[in-house]
């Protein structure tokens, strides 16, 4: 008796079945795009005009600078501090919102904000951040971290008294209300040759 051949499967459409598998998948699939740091750089001068001098009121400013021995020194009203980066964020949220109105830190102006209403807000408070060229990468990432945090928590914290949720969980016009009354003012200088402080 003669063995019977068994036929063998075509797979000729198996290649244009996994094309299309893969087609579908990429069209589908949504890539996170949360990387890097999120910045707003002012627009460039147009040319032949002059950088104007700008009066900014010291109070309104808070500067962080981080020396060639990754230590960081916090400038307030002309008086600076060596702070740890466990210190930082709490030292950062009582500059931008300044609750006591205490007169060392940011003016506060009362602001109507949509779907906030009144609330008083620090409009012309700047983080100025300075590093030295010698500053680990990793220092300066850990700072950034702590003061973006600062805005976080203020925001959250916001989001739960007047909308009785996380920021993350409000919808996309009370998140842009929270932002107008903390604004992430971030300034980042070029780096210089500080050495390595005190």
């Amino acid at each position: 008796m003669a063995k019977k051949k068994t036929p063998g499967i075509n797979a000729s459409s198996m290649a244009d079945i996994s094309f299309l598998l893969l087609i579908f998948f990429l069209v589908t699939t949504s890539m996170a795009v949360n990387s890097g740091l999120s910045r707003k750089l002012p627009p460039p001068l147009p040319p032949g005009m002059e950088q104007p001098d700008v009066k900014v009121n010291e109070r309104n400013v808070f500067s962080v600078l981080i020396n060639s021995k990754n230590q960081i020194g916090v400038t307030q009203n002309g008086v600076t501090q060596l702070v740890r980066i466990e210190d930082l964020k709490e030292k950062a949220k009582r500059f931008i919102a300044n609750e006591g109105d205490d007169p060392t830190l940011p003016v506060r102006e009362e602001v109507e904000i949509p779907l906030i209403g009144k609330i008083k807000v620090t409009k012309e408070h700047v983080i100025s951040l300075q590093n030295d060229r010698g500053t680990d990468y990793q220092a300066y990432i850990e700072v950034q971290n702590e003061l973006v945090r600062a805005y976080n928590e203020l925001r959250d914290e916001l989001a739960m008294r007047k909308f009785n949720a996380h920021y993350a969980s409000c919808s996309e016009e009370q998140q842009e209300a929270i932002q107008k009354a903390y604004p992430q003012k971030i300034s980042e200088a070029e780096p210089k040759n500080y050495g390595g402080g005190k």
